[in-house]
């Protein structure tokens, strides 16, 4: 069910769907709505309390001038953990930047999780990737560029940002029940979601540093799923990408997802097969099994 809490003063959209067993939170990630979890959500929410919601900028969340970094947003997650008077450690699931934000709050507040899912997660040495030479693949999709379009995106209003910004959904995209899609292109074409971008593509790398020098990370249970790699260089070479640009990011991507796992001596790594970033839509039936072997885990012990 959505609904709206009040965080700092703004409006936050939320999602909460089931009533028990161990909370399960779950951060998207950049520039993504939770609505693309739906299928996932609803599944788990049968055995665990699922807990959702949309960072300032995104979707029906407000956004005041401010900075968007990861400190804000564990910030916000241990606020809207108290406000939903949720006192148990929770699962926390991060997707892509959710993940390095899920990373930053397991760190901040070990106390409050209990495990962690980490989906083809945003890694605290992302910087390693500006060192790739890939010309053809930053062609056009340098952050200087991805920054001008988010600052002029950010200054029009919906009507006519939604001339310029027509999404087309994903195949997977499409399966979804239609209210949810029609949600997924609204969600695209509001003015503050790049506002909330273009802060959070400016400050992650900043980020990312703080979070690897806080120390050691909790002892807990970490599951760690990364993307197919042999699956993305395939998708890639039919689009006319150079294979062996593909190659050296996805062997270079896999390794860091690899490093993840070593966070934790209690860590599980998997790879989903068939399955790129998006591995919540793109195989959502082993996202839902890997969690709930987790889950199954964590109640064992």
């Amino acid at each position: 069910m959505r609904s709206f809490v009040s965080l700092n003063n703004k409006r936050i959209e939320i999602f909460q769907e089931g009533d028990h067993g161990t909370p399960i939170l779950i951060l998207a990630g950049m520039g993504c709505s939770f609505d693309e979890w739906v299928e996932v959500a609803e599944a788990l929410s049968k055995t665990n309390r699922i807990v959702m919601f949309h960072r300032p900028g995104l979707g029906e969340s407000e956004i005041e001038e401010e900075n968007r970094t990861t400190t804000s947003t564990i910030e916000e997650v241990h606020q809207l953990l108290a406000i939903l008077e949720i006192v148990e450690p929770v699962i926390m699931i991060g997707h892509s930047y959710g993940g390095l934000c899920a990373q930053h709050f397991t760190k901040v507040y070990p106390h409050k999780v209990r495990a962690l899912v980490l989906v083809d997660s945003t890694s605290h040495d992302l910087e390693k990737l500006d060192t790739l030479d890939l010309p053809i693949l930053n062609q056009n999709s340098s952050d200087e560029e991805w920054l001008e379009n988010c600052q002029a995106y950010a200054e029009l209003n919906e009507k006519e940002l939604s001339k310029i910004v027509q999404p087309i959904l994903t195949e997977n995209q499409k399966k979804l029940p239609l209210p949810v899609q029609e949600r997924l292109i609204k969600f695209q074409q509001k003015p503050n979601l790049y506002k909330a971008m273009k802060s959070e593509v400016e400050n992650w790398k900043a980020d990312a540093r703080i979070i690897k020098g806080l120390g050691q990370f909790p002892d807990l249970p970490l599951l760690v799923i990364g993307r197919d790699k042999e699956y993305v260089i395939e998708q890639g070479i039919e689009e006319g990408l150079p294979e062996s640009e593909l190659m050296l990011l996805e062997n270079t991507w896999e390794q860091l997802i690899k490093n993840q796992a070593k966070l934790s001596k209690k860590s599980k790594l998997v790879f989903a097969e068939q399955s790129g970033h998006s591995v919540h839509l793109d195989r959502p039936d082993f996202m839902i099994a890997a969690i709930r072997e987790t889950i199954e885990g964590i109640t064992l012990n």
